[in-house]
C-alpha cells in the first residue's frame, strides 16, 4: 500500500493494518509503533487499537511518548490511541469503524495469545503483519515440522485463524488479504538451523498464502526507547539526546526495507 498521504481530506477509509502472531515476544508492538510514527511524520492520520488489556505494551509506548513530550516540550508526531474500556466484541466493532472513518491508517496490536477479541480483530485487517523470530519454536505457530526431515507436516493454529479470516473476508465481498511474515531477529549463526527455517518458511509460503519480508535484528536500542516512547525515526529530532551509531543507522535502513517490501513507500527519510 502506497502512502498516499497529503493531509488533506480523505478520499477513502483507513487501510487496517493487523500485527498479529499468538506468540509473545516476537517485536509486534515495537514493530506497530514504528509504522505510526513513520505515517505520521508523513503527514497521516493514524490510530491504534491494542487489544492486550494486560501487558498493554504498545498503548504504554504511546504513554510514554506523550510523557516525553510533556516533559521536554519536544514536538514529536502523536498516534490516536482507541482504548477500550472492556473486552469485548461489539465493543471492538464500534471502534474500529469509527477509527477507519476518523484515521488514515489503522493499526491493531494483538496478544501473543489465542483470545477471541484477537480473533474478532483479525477480521478488520486489509493487511497482516506477522513477526516471526527465527527459530522452529516460533515457527510452530504457522505449520507443523517434522523433527527428522525439518519438513513441514501441516498448517498450524495460527494460519487455521487466518485461512477463517480470509473466508469471512471473501464472505463480505471485500479484498483478498494480504499477509507478511516477518522474519526477525535474524542471526548468522547456526547456519544449518537457518537454512532448514528457510526451507520450512519457503514451504509454507506456498502452501498457506504469505509473503516472506526480512524483519528486524535484534538491537538493544528497541528495548532502550520503548521508556520514553522514542523510536530510530526521531533520533535527528533537535532536542533527542540519543547519539546516533552505526548500529541505529543499520536498524533504520532496515525499517526502510520492512516498509518498502510492504508497500509503505517513501514514507522513512533518508538515514
Amino acid at each position: 500500500m502506497a502512502s498516499g498521504v497529503d493531509g488533506g481530506e480523505r478520499a477513502r477509509p483507513a487501510h487496517v493494518v493487523v500485527i498479529g502472531n499468538e506468540k509473545g515476544g516476537t517485536g509486534k508492538s515495537t514493530i506497530a509503533m514504528h509504522m505510526a510514527v513513520a505515517f505520521a511524520n508523513a503527514g497521516g492520520r493514524v490510530g491504534i487499537i491494542d487489544l492486550d488489556p494486560r501487558q498493554r505494551s504498545v498503548s504504554r509506548y504511546v504513554e510514554n511518548r506523550v510523557e516525553t513530550v510533556r516533559r521536554t516540550g519536544i514536538i514529536l508526531a502523536v498516534p490516536t490511541v482507541y482504548t477500550m474500556a472492556g473486552d469485548g466484541i461489539e465493543e471492538l466493532a464500534e471502534l474500529a469503524l469509527a477509527a477507519i472513518r476518523n484515521e488514515d491508517l489503522l493499526i491493531i496490536d494483538t496478544p501473543g495469545a489465542a483470545t477471541e477479541l484477537s480473533r474478532a480483530g483479525h477480521v478488520f485487517a486489509d493487511t497482516l503483519i506477522t513477526p516471526l523470530n527465527d527459530s522452529f519454536v516460533d515457527l510452530d505457530v504457522l505449520g507443523r515440522v517434522d523433527p527428522e526431515t525439518l519438513r513441514v507436516v501441516s498448517p498450524s493454529h495460527y494460519a487455521e485463524l487466518v485461512w477463517d479470516t480470509r473466508k469471512e473476508r471473501a464472505r463480505q465481498g471485500r479484498a483478498a488479504l494480504r499477509w507478511f511474515v516477518l522474519r526477525n531477529r535474524l542471526s548468522n549463526l547456526d547456519a544449518r538451523n537457518k537454512r532448514a527455517m528457510e526451507a520450512a518458511i519457503a514451504s509454507l509460503a506456498e502452501r498457506i498464502g504469505f509473503t516472506t519480508v526480512a524483519g528486524l535484528g535484534e538491537r538493544v536500542i528497541y528495548r532502550e526507547l520503548f521508556l520514553s516512547g522514542l523510536t530510530l525515526l526521531d533520533l535527528r529530532t533537535p532536542g533527542i539526546s540519543v547519539d546516533l551509531s552505526v548500529s541505529h543507522v543499520a536498524a533504520r535502513q532496515e525499517l526502510r526495507g520492512l516498509f518498502n517490501a510492504i508497500g509503505f513507500t517513501d514514507i522513512i527519510p533518508n538515514a
